[in-house]
């Protein structure tokens, strides 16, 4: 049933121009997203390429190429990666939890494949999943804010003109471009911000003279550093938030390309391939990987459906992890630049937490929706702190998730709709 593709999901394009033209594409589709979450988290750029494009190919291994499904880095888990690297003073602890989170995903893809998925629709309803989002994307604002310079009176008037001209561009091009410009509105006002950054003289070229062309990213291979599972407890709640927004892409997916995915090739080969992507991205070092709404907005836009599209695509993400200058341009980025791309992006994260409860028509005049929701916004968002051990602690989106969850079961038990 795939009719509504011009280039079937297991055919190849016609030509090998084709070919490399339309993965390019998607690697200019989900880049810009993909080195944004290293860029804030502080995590390596090249890893995380690497990491994106060896998750793609793991997925469509799974999925036996039957699904088009690019991979790139997670937004869901920024917030918690820089908070527990902050406290640590390393990423060894952040990188075990994201393994967790895969680990996490493959357990459930088992227990779907035995029990079917009913279950977990009732465990993540809309009225839990929405305020998760809306976590997600407001607790990072203040980072937003101090990007811009505009944060506690300390204003800087040339990072705040660079950081305005960057949000007038993304702002603009999402709202008024067209075709490919729509698609990848944050990764070219990142070049507008950029060259207003180098007229204000705010970018610091030093960073190009310590780089090679050829340049192997700074991998943390799992094993060669301390493993601590404090972070455990404070990344697994996260995983349920992610395999919602996995459900729903590969919904959206299927609407646009007249397949039922969770049907076939089955909810528990996709999430089996996204959990094992997660597993060995932060096995290296890299961040966790999600599937990208980027990349689906493609293949609604070009009609091509193909697998080998997103592969070669993944191919090419991870040949870029190697290129010193691309991550050597990228690092050199202004936080200014960032903060103007940002005050969008996290507002637009938070926005997609509202628009689930809406397309849902989630009652909030019904009290007990009321509580579950109100709940996990004070808690994720104002700083509550549940320590369990003397160095982990359940905190903001982890503890609002778990707060969410027993609230929807004790007030609706197993009701998917509340």
């Amino acid at each position: 049933m795939e009719e509504k593709l011009i280039v079937g999901i297991q055919e190849r394009p016609s030509s090998i121009l084709k070919w490399v033209v339309l993965s390019l594409q998607h690697v200019f589709a989900m880049f810009g997203a993909t080195v944004l979450v290293p860029l804030i988290t502080g995590l390596d750029i090249g890893v995380a390429l690497v990491a994106s494009g060896l998750g793609t190919l793991i997925y469509i291994l799974c999925t036996k190429g039957k699904v088009p499904v690019y991979l790139g880095s997670s937004f869901a888990y920024m917030t918690t990666i820089t908070a527990t690297a902050t406290a640590s003073g390393s990423f060894d602890s952040s990188l075990i939890g994201l393994m967790v989170v895969g680990l996490i995903y493959i357990v459930v893809a088992l227990i779907i494949r035995f029990a079917g998925s009913d279950w977990l629709k009732h465990l993540l309803p809309p009225v839990v999943i929405g305020p998760m989002i809306i976590i997600i994307g407001l607790g990072l604002a203040g980072v937003a804010v101090s990007n811009i310079g505009l944060a506690n009176g300390a204003f800087n008037g040339d990072v705040a003109a660079v950081a305005l001209i960057t949000f007038i561009a993304v702002s603009a091009m999402a709202v008024y471009g067209k075709g490919f410009i729509k698609i990848v509105p944050f990764l070219l006002a990142i070049f507008v911000g950029y060259i207003a950054a180098v007229l204000f003289g705010i970018v610091d070229f030093e960073i190009f003279k310590e780089v090679s062309f050829f340049q192997v990213p700074n991998f943390q291979i799992f094993g060669t550093y301390d493993i601590n599972l404090d972070a455990v407890l404070v990344f697994a709640p996260l995983a349920f938030v992610t395999i919602a927004e996995h459900i729903g892409d590969h919904v959206v997916l299927g609407e646009i390309t007249g397949n039922d995915f969770i049907k076939d090739p089955g909810l528990d080969k996709t999430l089996l391939g996204d959990g094992i992507a997660t597993l060995v991205a932060g096995a290296i070092g890299g961040p966790a990987n999600t599937t990208y709404g980027e990349n689906t907005g493609v293949v609604a836009i070009t009609k091509v459906g193909s697998v080998y599209v997103t592969g070669l695509a993944a191919v090419f993400a991870i040949l870029l992890g190697f290129f010193g200058y691309i991550q050597a341009f990228i690092a050199s980025i202004p936080w200014a630049v960032i903060g103007g791309m940002t005050v969008v992006l996290y507002g637009l994260i938070a926005a997609n937490g509202v628009k689930v409860l809406i397309k849902d028509r989630t009652d909030l005049g019904n009290m007990k929706n009321l509580i579950i929701v109100s709940t996990m916004l004070v808690l994720g968002l104002g700083g509550a702190v549940i320590q369990l051990t003397p160095t982990a602690a359940l905190t903001g989106m982890s503890l609002a998730a778990v707060v969410g969850i027993i609230l929807n079961l004790v007030f609706n038990g197993f009701s998917s709709k509340a």
